[in-house]
């Protein structure tokens, strides 16, 4: 038995791509997991069947009562010691053309909601713990090296990152809060598979970030109790090249 049996954790956006690897991973290392999804409840109920100890929440974030509803559905669970904050919404728009909708969306879903998640779950720890629940906040490598493309998406995780830290002089000692920022890992948005394979491994170390990295990255962060109010920023070095635009624009689509 391992040391997070009778544990649950709850991952954001975790039916699919890098949320349904955390998903995986988490659930091999003993953990029990909640897969938070919104329009992927097919693929969440087909995980968590597979996986066995796990069970599935389906609202979207954008929702204000989206945290209520994730925590109501850890009743009947083992207590909630883990939250990943992993799902994002990610458009493409600039400051010339950014809309007020688009704006408030990504602000609803890449930084409110990871805010009132990690409040309510913050609310439902005991006074005491022998140890600290903990938050990880998936973040983008973009944050070390700022460039202007996906204007609103680059602003709601600024303000996340921002979050990461508040929350960890918020609610220390009974909860820690860390980052882990990966640069370019799978292929998003209007990006050719093509566009993806020229950039991906756009660094120093000519070497793209894989799942693996962020899944090796998260388990240090669970197995590393003094690590805290931190971003792990998995990028080859990337940020050294002091890139102009998004990496996905450094070649034609």
């Amino acid at each position: 038995m391992t040391a997070h049996a009778s544990r649950t954790a709850i991952v954001t956006g975790g039916a699919k791509r890098i949320g349904g690897a955390i998903s995986r991973a988490l659930v091999a290392d003993g953990w029990h997991v909640l897969i938070h999804c919104n329009a992927s409840r097919a693929e969440a109920e087909a995980l968590a069947a597979e996986l066995g100890n796990a069970s599935v929440v389906a609202v979207d974030l954008a929702d204000p009562d989206a945290a209520e509803t994730i925590m109501a559905a850890c009743a009947g669970l083992p207590p909630a010691r883990l939250l990943v904050n992993s799902a994002s919404r990610f458009v493409y728009d600039r400051i010339e053309d950014f809309s007020t909708a688009e704006f408030d969306t990504h602000m609803a879903v890449n930084l409110r909601a990871p805010a009132l998640l990690t409040r309510a779950f913050a609310a439902a720890l005991p006074d005491t713990l022998d140890d600290p629940a903990l938050v990880v906040n998936l973040l983008d490598a973009k944050l070390a090296s700022l460039n202007p493309d996906y204007f609103t998406y680059t602003l709601s995780k600024i303000g996340f990152e921002g979050l990461t830290e508040l929350t960890a002089r918020a609610y220390a000692p009974r909860l820690r809060c860390v980052g882990i920022a990966p640069a370019v890992t799978l292929v998003s948005g209007p990006q050719s598979r093509e566009n993806f394979d020229a950039v991906h491994a756009l660094n120093p170390l000519q070497r793209g970030v894989s799942v693996d990295d962020i899944i090796v990255a998260l388990r240090f962060c669970i197995a590393t109790p003094t690590y805290n109010a931190q971003t792990i920023v998995l990028d080859g070095g990337q940020r050294l090249l002091g890139l102009p635009r998004d990496v996905a624009h450094m070649v034609d689509y």
